[in-house]
């Protein structure tokens, strides 16, 4: 199982560190000029390697989970985060979403963790999913679904608390969980989407919520073409094109650079997939001078260690 968190950790923060430099950049442009290797600087003016607030808040998150489940603890990791004590690439945090930075904000007066994030159609980015992957190692032995699903909802209200930010991050926990049972990943897929089916049949969530996630639950979107498939920073779309350039690659390299090259929410788009690629595909399948561009390389590998040893 070490190869397994090692490999996803990494796997986030390389495809977040390829799309950093290139995040808001449209479609049309990364066609006329792909990324194809790390490089440094572009939109944010950081240094090769350096990843954004994705790889961090993922970071807090499993440097909590080294120590057991404490949804009070997670959160006041992220605040340490955004006051720059923690988890950021060189001292700084230069990117932060709003409804992250809102929900930081009521996690530092004190309220509930689970009540910070927002509730309403606006909060609806993808600030939430970008982080949930160390989540999985620390789900891999539960067999009760509803205990999933309550973990994924606790850990995603802590900044993003909509239904749609919830489900969009219980969907990939579940297809990580698959992918962890060594499966093929069409197979894994396609039991993902039985898990969700089952998993919906006793329960009244908003009907029309649900079907917003017909493309992934319900039809095959590895079918859709590149122009039905988007990449802004909407949480759906970000779900949509992480799953899609994963299921249409063959190796990590592949996967990453596709999503990074799909345009606007890069950096994000990069993480969710590569995170995913990551455990499916293995370390060794990460090229490696991307690993050693990374800003603070050691210190991830003694997470990814410390997290293996409580997960094995």
């Amino acid at each position: 199982m070490k190869n397994t968190i090692e490999s996803g950790l990494f796997g986030l923060a390389v495809g977040d560190a390829l799309g950093v430099p290139v995040e808001f950049q449209s479609r049309a442009y990364l066609k006329e000029n792909p990324v194809t290797e790390m490089f440094g600087f572009g939109t944010h003016h950081q240094p090769i390697g350096t990843w954004s607030d994705d790889s961090s808040l993922a970071f807090c998150l499993a440097e909590s989970l080294c120590a057991g489940y404490d949804l009070n603890d997670i959160a006041k990791n992220f605040v340490k985060w955004y006051s720059a004590d923690l988890w950021t690439p060189h001292g700084q945090v230069f990117d932060i979403g709003i409804a992250t930075r809102n929900a930081i904000l009521n996690i530092a007066k004190g309220h509930q963790p689970d009540l910070c994030g927002g509730f309403s159609e606006s909060d609806n980015g993808n600030g939430s999913l970008m982080r949930i992957l160390p989540l999985v190692f620390y789900l891999q032995k539960e067999n009760d679904i509803e205990v999933i699903y309550q973990k994924v909802k606790e850990v995603s209200s802590i900044t993003h608390a909509h239904f749609r930010l919830v489900f969009a991050c219980f969907i990939y926990v579940i297809y990580c969980l698959e992918i962890l049972k060594d499966k093929d990943k069409f197979e894994a897929y396609k039991d993902m989407q039985f898990v969700l089916s089952q998993f919906l049949k006793d329960k009244s969530f908003n009907s029309v919520e649900i079907g917003l996630f017909d493309r992934i639950l319900k039809n095959d979107i590895s079918k859709y073409n590149e122009n039905e498939i988007h990449s802004s920073g909407y949480v759906l779309h970000s779900l949509e094109a992480s799953f899609w350039c994963f299921l249409n690659t063959d190796s990590y390299k592949e996967t990453v650079l596709k999503a990074v090259n799909l345009g606007q929410d890069t950096d994000t788009t990069g993480a969710i997939a590569g995170g995913l690629s990551g455990i499916y595909f293995g370390l060794e399948n990460i090229p490696q001078k991307w690993i050693n561009n990374l800003a603070r390389v050691k210190d991830i590998k003694d997470l990814t260690d410390r997290l293996s040893i409580k997960y094995k």
